[in-house]
Parts: structure tokens; C-alpha cells; sequence
């Protein structure tokens, strides 16, 4: 047995990856899945598909690898974090489509919360803001419009998960209801200092505590695979949210260092160590992971909305590239963005602004403005929400960023990368294996059964493809954010408050 087999369900494709001894993949397969949209703000996912999706690539990913079951050693898993399932305990069925953390329909509850003064509460024992981002309040929602869906769950009928626990479930065979701290510490209803879910908490959202999972640590002994998956019982040894398995797969381990990760939004990590440091400037206090009994490891989180997400929509809303390759070269064509800033505020802003109401907003137009040039200010604006969010974590943290390590499938974008480490001044560091999920998912799994010894031995797997240089200067750098920022002031506030 001689593999990690790890299981990257995305927001918008599962994936799966076998990793060797060496950290190198060996075999991979992906499959994207619909995105459900019923009305402005509200986007959902079919729970069935994305488990139908996942077990489906695993299956591909072993065939391409030409690997049987007996051949993984373990099963890593990362997720896509604060999507919400509620599902009935025994069908195995979803009450509702996933509610996905881009879904703003929380937002009026968040309001009212905040209105009664609950806020301080929230963010004192989970570390997060009160936003419609995290489960809390999507689990409320399902609860509260779901016909006899509270009757059921306070009658101990029904379950809900991240995905991460939705998954373990249906591969465990119904044995398994579990979820992670990394995960947990995402859904608003967790004491991140107290290590459980908070009893005030559930109270004020009114969510029964028989519908929540057991929480447990990122790296161990978690569940078996049911036969008649795999044909085999493989160990799931290894579970995180996305950002803290890129954080760990980047080999982040000492506090201090930070990753970014460009994916369908961009979600920058600092590892804190085991303190969970309180932010001052809106960032958000995540638990990174914790290694079987070992003390939690904490993170600073800045969390933009819409990344690598523009450039999909520039491919199926506008039309203007036929494939996500084709937005560097065309955005490579012109020499800048000739004055056009896009702000990508789609599902509303993240990190440090956390406004709901935002909307995306393409500033700058000219009758000279060429599909090129909206193509570059784009990719400006991905890392222009980047640069917003490191400047926040630097004054959080005090402690001076030397390097930013990225991954994530935009992280590819040579132009994105270098224009990043311009706006940033430090250098931008892009490793060899920017699937840092999965890999860093597989690492957790493989401590976990000894497939790898240590943190030591993992880091030296860790290797470098190119580092990104800044040569802007200053004047330009402060002229570029000074223009940023009042398209920021445009593209606040632009919904009104229901």
C-alpha cells in the first residue's frame, strides 16, 4: 500500500489525486458540476451530483494511476468550506440543494442579528464575522423554510454537514458522522477557544444540537470506506477545509508564513501558531488544523469572494475567451489596463470590507476600451482584493510578510503573478505543485498512518517553480491603489438593504 489517494471537492469540479511517496501525482481525474442559481444572490449545488462526481473521479483517478484499492494506503479530504447540507439520517437524502458559501440570502438575518447587538458574541467565541458566508445562518435558513424540517431535526431525524462531513457519511456507509475542527471552525456555531460547539450559539440561531456532527481532529483515524466502495475498506485519515489543507500542503508550518490561494475566490492564510490571534482589521481567526492529540494550530483568514471565478464568468457570461487559457495571452496584448478597474464584486465583498451589499462594477470605459483591456483590469482586480487583504493581515500580525507562497489553478497566470508581486513588493513564490489542497490533504492523511513521518520530512518534498520578482515603482504602485480604491467606494453599497 503505497499511496494516498485525496478527494478535492471544489466549488465548482470534484478532483481527485493519488499522491506517491515522493509527494508527486500519479494519477488525477476532475469533473465539473452545475451551478444552481434561483434568484439573484442565491447559489445552490445538487449534493447527490457532487457525491456522485467525487466517487466517480476517485474511481478515474485510480484507473489513470493504474492502481487498485489495495494500493491507497489512506484517504485524504479537502472541501470546499461553509457549503451547507441538511440530509435525513435515514435515507441518506438531502432535505434541500447545498446552500454554497457564496450565497448571500443570509444576508437580511445577518442584519438583524447584528441589529440586536449579537455580533461581539459571535466573533468573540468563533473568531469570524457575523456574514452570511459562513453555515450558521444557511443551516438556520434550511431549517426554518424546509416544510417539517425543524419538527425532524429536533426529533433527532436529520444531519447536517460541510461537505467534508456529507462525504464521510455516504462513504462510510451512514457509519460516520464527523467533521474537523479546520471545518467547524467555519460555521459560526463553534467555541474556536473552547474546542466544541457552542450551546449559546445554537441557541440564538435555534438549531438543534442533534443535527451537528462530531468534531475531530484533521489528521487521524476517521472512518473506513464502505465495501462496496473502491471495492475495498480504505482509511480516511485526513480531513481539512481547502484553505488550511493549502496552508499545511504549502508547508506553512512555522507562525508567521502566509499563502494565498487563487481558486473560484482567494482565501490568503497566516499561520499563528497555537495562539488565535484577535484581528483589528476585520480578518477572520480560524482553527489551521490539529494533528491527532496535538494542540490546535490557528490562522489569520482573508477571504475575497470572486478570483479565479471572473475569469469563468469573462469565459461563459461575456463570451469574450473561449477557454480560461486564453485570458493571459489576450490580457498580455495590451501594456496596461489603459485606466479600467473591475471590481469582481459578484456575491458582494470579503475581507477587510465584508459588504453584502457590493456588486461587480467595470469602471474606466472608453470608446478605446477593448475586450483586452477589460480582460487585464480582471486579473488587476483579483489581485488588487489580494493586496487589500495582506495589507490588513500585516497590520493584524505584526510581523513583516517576506514572501507570499500561492497556489490554486490561477496561480498558473504568469501576468496575474507578477502584476501580484508589484502591487505587494515582496516576492510572489510559486511551488512546482499548485494543487496544494489536495496535497496538503494527503499529508494529513499520510502522518496519519505513517505514509510520511513528520512535518520535517514533508517539508522537504516542497519545491519551487518560479519566483515572481517586484520591479513596479513606488509612485506607480500608490497611483494604481489609489485608483482601486475609489472604484471600491463605486461598487459598495450598491443593493439596497432588504
Amino acid at each position: 500500500m503505497s499511496y494516498i489517494l485525496a478527494l478535492d471537492q471544489g466549488t465548482t469540479s470534484s478532483r481527485a489525486l493519488v499522491f506517491d511517496h515522493a509527494g508527486n501525482v500519479r494519477g488525477s481525474a476532475q469533473k465539473e458540476f452545475l451551478q444552481i442559481y434561483p434568484h439573484a444572490g442565491w447559489i445552490e449545488h445538487d449534493p447527490r451530483e457532487i457525491l456522485a462526481s467525487q466517487t466517480g473521479v476517485a474511481a478515474e483517478a485510480l484507473i489513470h494511476a493504474g492502481l487498485s484499492a489495495r494500493d491507497v494506503a489512506a484517504i485524504g479530504i479537502t472541501n470546499q468550506r461553509e457549503t451547507t447540507v441538511v440530509w435525513d439520517r435515514a435515507t441518506g437524502a438531502p432535505v434541500y440543494n447545498a446552500i454554497v458559501w457564496q450565497d448571500r440570502r443570509t444576508a437580511a438575518h445577518c442584519d438583524q442579528l447584528k441589529a440586536a447587538g449579537s455580533e461581539p458574541l459571535f466573533t468573540r467565541k468563533t473568531g469570524l464575522v457575523l456574514d452570511a458566508y459562513f453555515s450558521g445562518t444557511k443551516l438556520h435558513w434550511i431549517l426554518a423554510n424546509v416544510p417539517g424540517a425543524r419538527e425532524k431535526a429536533r426529533a433527532g431525524r436529520l444531519a447536517f454537514g460541510t461537505i467534508d462531513t456529507w462525504l464521510i457519511w455516504h462513504l462510510s456507509g451512514g457509519k460516520c458522522h464527523y467533521t474537523d475542527v479546520s471545518n467547524a471552525s467555519r460555521t459560526l456555531l463553534y467555541n474556536i477557544h473552547e474546542g466544541c460547539w457552542d450551546e449559546e450559539l445554537l441557541e440564538i440561531l435555534d438549531i438543534p444540537r442533534s443535527v451537528l456532527p462530531e468534531v475531530g481532529p484533521s489528521s487521524g483515524a476517521i472512518a473506513q470506506t464502505a465495501g462496496d466502495l473502491f471495492a475495498g475498506h480504505i482509511p480516511i485519515t485526513g480531513v481539512a477545509g481547502d484553505q488550511q489543507a493549502a496552508l499545511f500542503g504549502q508547508c506553512c508550518f512555522r507562525p508567521g508564513m502566509v499563502k494565498n490561494t487563487y481558486g473560484t475566490g482567494c482565501f490568503m492564510l497566516m499561520n499563528t501558531g497555537s495562539q488565535a490571534t484577535v484581528s483589528r482589521n476585520r480578518l477572520l481567526t480560524t482553527v489551521a488544523w490539529t494533528l491527532g492529540r496535538a494542540t490546535p494550530s490557528f490562522a489569520l483568514e482573508g477571504s475575497v469572494f470572486v478570483g479565479g471565478a471572473v475569469v469563468q464568468w469573462l469565459r461563459d457570461g461575456l463570451g469574450i475567451i473561449q477557454s480560461s487559457a486564453q485570458i493571459e495571452p489576450l490580457a498580455a496584448s495590451v501594456p496596461d489596463s489603459d485606466g479600467v478597474y473591475f471590481v469582481p464584486a459578484f456575491t458582494g465583498l470579503g475581507t477587510p470590507h465584508w459588504d453584502p451589499y457590493a456588486r461587480g462594477t467595470l469602471l474606466g470605459l472608453t470608446r478605446g476600451t477593448t475586450r483586452a483591456h477589460i480582460a487585464r483590469a480582471a486579473l488587476e482586480g483579483i489581485a488588487f482584493q489580494v493586496a487589500d487583504v495582506l495589507t490588513a493581515m500585516q497590520a493584524d500580525a505584526a510581523i513583516p510578510v517576506t514572501e507570499l507562497r500561492v497556489d490554486g489553478g490561477a496561480a498558473a497566470n504568469g501576468l496575474l503573478m507578477q502584476f501580484q508581486a508589484d502591487l505587494l513588493g515582496v516576492p510572489v513564490v510559486r511551488p512546482r505543485q499548485l494543487e496544494s489542497s489536495a496535497q496538503g490533504a494527503a499529508y494529513l492523511a499520510g502522518l496519519a498512518v505513517g505514509f510520511w513521518q513528520d512535518e520535517a520530512e514533508i517539508r522537504a518534498l516542497w519545491k519551487v517553480d518560479r519566483v515572481f520578482e517586484p520591479s513596479m515603482d513606488a509612485a506607480r504602485r500608490d497611483e494604481l491603489l489609489a485608483g482601486w480604491a475609489k472604484a471600491l467606494g463605486r461598487a459598495k453599497g450598491w443593493v439596497e438593504k432588504q
